[in-house]
């Protein structure tokens, strides 16, 4: 079976000639400890950033692929790090935050069930600023391991929505995992692309399967590169941020994610819309830029 290809099945298709016509809902901050100032990030998912490839260049959707910027609902990262220099290498600068890794599916994996998913504007990182060193840093490195979305499809002629969750982290163990209203039971490791796919109001089963692709944006890549498979997606402060060790206040930061096109497929009709049942597949899912913003 070509796994890269949403298949939509039998029973729907018949549903629409007839009508001719890491998971956890809830999102807990963590709670301070201390009566000190606090590190705070918070994702934004915009549609209108600029879009990169992989090295962090900006990137049209190339001929014959269909693209659209899909909506998200959460997401979850797995390791975050403040770079000095765009020398400093992947591991050298202030990590500050590890999500919880297992060995339960028999290789080192990103233990999902433990991972925090957050919408837009909820914190993903809450810790003590004190767990960031005094200094300058340029550079902010989130590796991303699972995102919630929904896109717009086609079917027979009729638009259709659906909610795609995807696994974009270098490994992830998932014992379970809601996608939208169907649950998906995995108990195993699954390596980056994994992605299960629901159809929203036709009753019809939940479609899994790996991608082909995930663009992870880094332009350091000749500086610092970051380990293939892994989604270590790199961005830089518009104005560097200062941490001296004296700050009474909060430092939030605002990291904006491109959803540019950044659900990408091969098109085969020329109208850019989405018709796997047509035979038009997935290509790329990933996230096409970040830049980190102190507020």
């Amino acid at each position: 079976m070509d796994r890269s290809r949403f298949r939509l099945p039998f029973v729907l298709l018949a549903a629409l000639a007839v009508l001719a016509g890491c998971t956890k809902e809830e999102t807990v901050e963590p709670t301070p400890q201390d009566s000190g100032p606090r590190l705070i990030l918070k994702f934004k998912f915009d549609s209108t950033q600029v879009r990169l490839n992989n090295l962090g260049q900006p990137v049209a959707v190339p001929p014959g692929h269909g693209a659209q910027s899909p909506v998200f609902n959460r997401m979850s990262a797995h390791y975050v790090e403040f770079a000095p220099t765009a020398t400093t290498l992947l591991g050298d600068g202030e990590v500050v935050y590890m999500a919880p890794e297992t060995t339960l599916g028999g290789a080192l994996a990103i233990d999902h069930d433990l991972c925090l998913e957050v919408a837009e504007g909820e914190a993903f990182v809450n810790v003590p600023l004190s767990d960031l060193s005094p200094g300058t840093y340029q550079w902010l490195r989130v590796s991303l391991s699972y995102q919630n979305y929904d896109i717009k499809l086609q079917a027979v002629g009729i638009p259709l929505e659906a909610t795609l969750a995807s696994f974009i982290g270098y490994n992830t163990y998932i014992s379970s995992f809601l996608v939208k209203d169907s649950t998906v039971t995995v108990n195993d490791d699954k390596l980056q692309g994994f992605w299960a796919f629901e159809v929203h109001d036709i009753a019809n089963p939940v479609e899994t399967g790996q991608a082909t692709g995930i663009t992870v944006p880094n332009p350091l890549n000749a500086t610092s590169p970051i380990p293939a498979g892994s989604c270590v997606v790199t961005g830089g402060f518009p104005v560097p941020l200062t941490v001296t060790g004296n700050e009474t206040a909060d430092v939030v930061i605002e990291v904006s994610l491109s959803t540019n096109k950044s659900f990408e497929w091969t098109e085969l009709d020329g109208d850019n819309v989405f018709e796997p049942i047509n035979g038009e597949t997935v290509v790329d899912m990933g996230i096409r830029g970040m830049i980190p913003t102190v507020q």
